[in-house]
């Protein structure tokens, strides 16, 4: 039964009632999530950075990862994973671990992917797939440009700044946030997505027992209606301040050292990888079972 040009212009915009999910499959989307972001920010750690005076040119993230799962999946257990991949497996076991101080980040990409995620109503529809990509990069990256020049105001850390400019603070935090749109949200993020998406869709949603998203439907675990939610993202987003300046104070509550990448060489990011491997096979493995038997049982 095709859907009439009403319940598309709703899914496009609004989004109707979602489709049901279960526990073993938004798990499974979580540590999908987590393998697949922690293992591109694994190859992040091998590409150099670009420095021009006072200016970093660089990808922080590979936006196309998060985006593509959030927009066909699960929003929600997405956003989720996604930071916990990168705590985990290129902050932890390379033993730059900075404790609570990681609340920041954590908090920040959630909102940031959980938001992003849900703007996207239709799977085909370009400017959505490109608003998201950049929202991602923008609600993460205003957060924390937004917690550096707190930390200046404060006192709590020292400015950097350029010689003769005395703005030069927020003119350094302006240019960053540009760089940080162009190089991840739009290079990394929209132009592989606009592909990836569209290519995924209906295709991967299958594999992990669910309902490929139709316009008309809400996208399970998408962010729900209603000013609450603004009102919880803001004060979320106000905590992960709190968090921020634990790191400026020196509390290392939980702290991992060691740096063992800069102890063993870019060899030891191997084990990052098969720990990624190890999870994600695990995984796979126990969702099989569960669909085995839940096969078996509606049989």
């Amino acid at each position: 039964m095709s859907l009439s040009q009403t319940d598309v212009r709703r899914g496009e915009l609004r989004g109707g009632d979602a489709p049901t999910t279960n526990t073993p499959q938004n798990l499974m989307v979580f540590v999908l999530s987590m393998a697949l972001f922690g293992l591109s920010n694994i190859i992040l750690e091998v590409i150099p950075d670009i420095t021009i005076g006072p200016v970093d040119f660089s990808v922080s993230y590979f936006v196309f990862v998060p985006i593509t799962l959030a927009a066909l999946l699960s929003p929600f257990w997405v956003a989720l994973g996604a930071p916990l991949g990168e705590i985990i497996f290129t902050d932890l076991l390379m033993g730059d671990f900075s404790g609570l101080a990681e609340v920041e980040g954590f908090i920040q990409m959630f909102l940031a992917i959980y938001i992003a995620g849900s703007v996207i109503r239709n799977p085909r529809s370009k400017g959505q797939i490109v608003l998201g990509s950049l929202l991602v990069v923008g609600i993460d990256k205003f957060l924390s440009a937004t917690v550096d020049l707190l930390k200046v105001w404060v006192g709590v850390e020292d400015a950097e700044f350029v010689e003769g400019l005395p703005e030069s603070v927020l003119l350094l935090e302006g240019i960053g946030f540009g760089i940080d749109l162009i190089m991840s949200g739009v290079l990394f993020g929209a132009i592989p997505a606009l592909w990836l998406i569209p290519a995924l869709y209906q295709r991967i949603e299958p594999m992990l027992g669910l309902q490929p998203r139709e316009p008309g439907k809400r996208i399970p675990g998408s962010v729900p209606r209603g000013g609450w939610f603004v009102a919880v993202a803001i004060l979320a987003g106000i905590g992960s301040f709190f968090f921020a300046f634990l790191e400026a104070w020196d509390v290392e509550v939980g702290s991992v050292g060691g740096e063992f990448r800069d102890r063993f060489g870019d060899g030891f990011l191997w084990v990052s990888v098969g720990a990624i491997v190890v999870v994600l096979v695990i995984a796979v493995i126990l969702f099989a079972v569960w669909r085995g038997r839940r096969g078996a049982g509606e049989r």
